[in-house]
């Protein structure tokens, strides 16, 4: 059985429902005097990676300074505006019942993200999935560009073999990151990628959600 899951958060854990946009407009627009008209792709990348591609959208070069005081504002606006996400956002369906029974049978657990740390805490401390969270094992959105190195600063970080680690995501960036690292994967089609999305980018197992608590515990074990 794995002794450590890797769990993105933005559409495998929870949804904001717009609320994670409008709250990095209102930073962008703090960090760089500017109204954030349109944004970066953002599936599967870092929170470094985004801010310097929608400020290239807006004819802006960027450096660390900038990603810092972007980070900054973006931790400000989510706690300023922490009832907006509690009422729009929600915990996907099955989640707690993921972590818990994950926890149960002493598999810890922890996050690797895009998003930077303070907001990926605050966004699983909201819906009341951080109780199992080893953040200190984590790897987060302004560590690094890509999502494999994330991947292996988590394993660093938790003193993990890759062949006893599973990262559970929604996406093909998750999937390619997992596999850079020799991480086993199971992908859950609960965002913008369909069942045969990650099944293409080579995800070893793909649930349509995370409801099937018995199965995904089973996955995890290699059981399945």
């Amino acid at each position: 059985m794995a002794r450590l899951v890797l769990w993105d958060i933005d559409h495998t854990l929870i949804a904001t429902r717009g609320v994670g946009r409008e709250l990095s407009a209102a930073a962008f627009r703090r960090a760089t005097g500017q109204p954030m008209r349109r944004q970066a792709q953002i599936d599967g990348i870092t929170e470094r990676v985004i801010f310097r591609e929608t400020a290239k959208l807006h004819g802006l070069t960027t450096d660390h300074s900038d990603f810092d005081a972007f980070a900054r504002a973006l931790a400000d606006e989510h706690v300023r505006h922490l009832s907006d996400l509690r009422e729009r956002g929600h915990a996907l369906p099955g989640a707690a019942s993921a972590l818990e029974a994950l926890d149960e049978v002493g598999v810890r657990e922890t996050v690797v993200t895009g998003n930077i740390r303070p907001v990926a805490e605050l966004k699983l401390q909201t819906f009341g999935l951080d109780s199992c969270i080893r953040w200190e094992l984590g790897a987060y959105g302004e560590e690094h560009d890509a999502r494999a190195e994330l991947v292996h600063l988590a394993l660093q970080r938790s003193g993990t073999d890759a062949d006893q680690a599973v990262l559970i995501g929604d996406t093909p960036a998750d999937v390619e990151g997992a596999h850079a690292n020799g991480v086993r994967v199971i992908a859950v089609a609960s965002g913008r990628s369909n069942e045969t999305a990650l099944h293409a980018a080579g995800a070893q197992a793909v649930l349509p959600d995370l409801r099937d608590t018995e199965r995904l515990v089973k996955l995890v074990r290699g059981d399945a």
